[in-house]
């Protein structure tokens, strides 16, 4: 156990150091803050409103950065020998995951502090947040192990970054083109409903939709990531 954790330490201090830097990557972290402040100068209390910077920095930190770490080591040459390392899959996984995960709840928490929002049951909603955080790291990490360069990785994450932090503001639209019904399942929305179910009365009961939808997305970005992960060790 020991070794394994000091493994993923001299993974996450490696990934700091290459982290920090990369302006042009490290400086993307503090776009959501900006727009969080933005948003309470301007004066918008929603739900729908506090979310918009938090989705955001799940696709602009958890993605993006972790979509850059890792594409900055097949760029450099560096994947092949950390696969080749004693170290397992999960522990490269878990290392090279850490220092975003990290970073992105700094964010979300600087984000929710800037724009006034406290969720009236933090514990439940800081769960939620920090399994958000998983699936969009481990769609990060997916979407690394396609791109050439980190040039490239600014560009692939863009799908992510429409789909799922734009994607809730389609929900407006939803009584005039019922098929935009299929965005009440994305991750992005359920965090939103989930937020506003936290606002009012709730049963137990209530919570496990929006986890059983965040979890399930978990899962098959999960297994997508390590599955390719162990094709780019053979091929």
């Amino acid at each position: 156990m020991n070794t394994s954790v000091r493994r993923i330490q001299a993974i996450l201090v490696k990934d700091y150091k290459e982290f920090s830097r990369n302006l042009a990557v490290s400086s993307m972290i503090f776009l959501p803050l900006i727009l969080a402040a933005f948003y309470a100068r301007v004066g918008v209390d929603t739900i729908q409103g506090y979310f918009m910077s938090i989705n955001i920095t799940f696709s602009m930190v958890a993605t993006y950065v972790q979509c850059c770490l890792i594409a900055e080591e097949k760029e450099k040459n560096t994947l092949r020998s950390l696969m080749l390392s004693p170290a397992s899959t999960s522990e490269i996984l878990i290392g090279k995951s850490t220092l975003t995960f990290i970073s992105t709840m700094l964010i979300v928490g600087g984000c929710m502090y800037l724009s006034g929002y406290m969720p009236r049951n933090f514990v439940v909603m800081a769960i939620a947040l920090m399994i958000s955080a998983v699936f969009y790291i481990a769609v990060g990490t997916f979407l690394g192990l396609f791109a050439k360069s980190v040039m490239e990785s600014s560009v692939i994450v863009l799908p992510v970054l429409a789909i799922f932090s734009l994607g809730p503001m389609g929900m407006a639209y939803i009584e005039n083109y019922p098929i935009l019904k299929v965005i009440e399942w994305f991750p992005s929305v359920q965090i939103i409903l989930l937020g506003e179910l936290l606002e009012k009365s709730f049963a137990l009961g209530d919570l496990i939709k929006p986890f059983a939808v965040i979890i399930g997305w978990i899962i098959v970005a999960a297994i997508a990531t390590v599955v390719t992960f162990k094709k780019r060790m053979v091929d």
